[in-house]
Parts: structure tokens; C-alpha cells; sequence
């Protein structure tokens, strides 16, 4: 079992001014063994926080990461575990914003059987051709001009085998609601 933290789109200090308190006390060192982040940090304390999740960290630079300074950002990265390719880009780089055939076309550029994005601040997780397709949405509900109401969330996946099972966290009236959703390779 190899546990996954998918989690983006933060907007710290701009839009939000920390991660839920409810959120932090799942997040613990020692448990998870690979961050992915689909930008929009905005903070390079972000960045060390993330890092006490896991020294493995994977993040792609969103539109408003500009003032990272020390951190490696990329356009888009491939990481493989296990039996997967798992391709991360921030999501602004995908026109039309969130477009299945769009995004199609960046999990065939990346050679990936799984592609997570960020950039609408919602979170979607669906099968696709085949191949399956990560938004873990906000992690502290920041502003955006695409979604009304946003409800924070993030993913963790647990990864097994031929199967990744994707754990959403939401936080909706206080409350941190957990749905589950199954991928398995064919």
C-alpha cells in the first residue's frame, strides 16, 4: 500500500489564509509517503509544510507560483508507481479549462495512465478512455472565478497493485466528509 496526498490549488496567503484546521489534523508526518500538488501554492511555507507530510514532494508550477523562489517547479511532471504512470500539471495550460477530450490529449502527451490536474478549484475523479483523471479541487476553498460555491477538498489515493482507490476529503459545515472512488487498470 503506497498512500498518495493529491492536494492543490491553495492560494496561501492570497485567497486563503491557512489549510482547515480539520484538514491539518489528518495530515500527519509518518503516514503518507508521496505529496502531489498541482500548484498554486503560493507560498514557499506552503512547500515546507508539505514537506513534513512527506520529503517526497511533486509539485507543478500554477499560474500564481511566481514568487517560489527556491523551489523546483516544472510545467509538468511523470512519476511512476508501482504499475502506474501518473502524470501532474497544474491545469492551466488545458484549453478549454477542464475539457475531458482536452485533457485526453495531455494524458496521451504525458504517456500516462492517470492524469491529475488542479485549476478549477473542483474536484472530479472519472474515468476516461481507459485512463483515469484526478482534480482534487481546492484544499482551503479559495476564491475562484469558475465555481460558485467552492467546498474544500483534497484526495488521498492509496495505491495498490492495479488498483488506486481515491479517498476524497471534503469539508462541508465543519464536517470532513470522506467518498470513495476505484481505478483499475485494464
Amino acid at each position: 500500500m503506497v498512500l498518495v496526498l493529491v492536494i492543490g490549488d491553495l492560494h496561501i496567503p492570497h485567497r486563503a489564509s491557512d489549510l482547515p484546521e480539520q484538514f491539518k489534523t489528518l495530515l500527519v508526518p509518518g503516514k503518507i509517503q508521496h505529496v502531489f500538488c498541482t500548484g498554486n501554492l503560493c507560498s514557499k511555507d506552503m512547500y515546507e509544510y508539505l514537506k513534513t507530510i512527506s520529503p517526497d514532494v511533486h509539485v507543478v508550477k500554477g499560474e500564481f507560483d511566481e514568487q517560489l523562489k527556491g523551489v523546483p517547479l516544472k510545467e509538468y511532471e511523470v512519476v511512476e508507481l508501482g504499475q502506474f504512470k501518473i502524470g501532474l500539471i497544474h491545469g492551466h495550460q488545458v484549453v478549454p479549462w477542464n475539457d475531458k477530450e482536452a485533457l485526453a490529449m495531455w494524458q496521451r502527451k504525458l504517456d500516462v495512465n492517470v492524469l491529475i490536474s488542479g485549476q478549477t478549484h473542483e474536484h472530479r475523479a472519472y474515468e476516461y478512455q481507459g485512463k483515469f483523471f484526478v482534480n482534487p479541487g481546492s484544499a482551503t476553498g479559495a476564491f475562484s472565478p469558475l465555481t460558485e460555491e467552492v467546498i474544500p477538498t483534497f484526495v488521498l489515493m492509496d495505491v495498490q497493485g492495479s488498483t488506486i482507490v481515491n479517498y476524497i476529503y471534503q469539508l462541508e459545515e465543519d464536517e470532513v466528509r470522506v467518498k470513495k472512488k476505484e481505478f483499475r487498470l485494464q
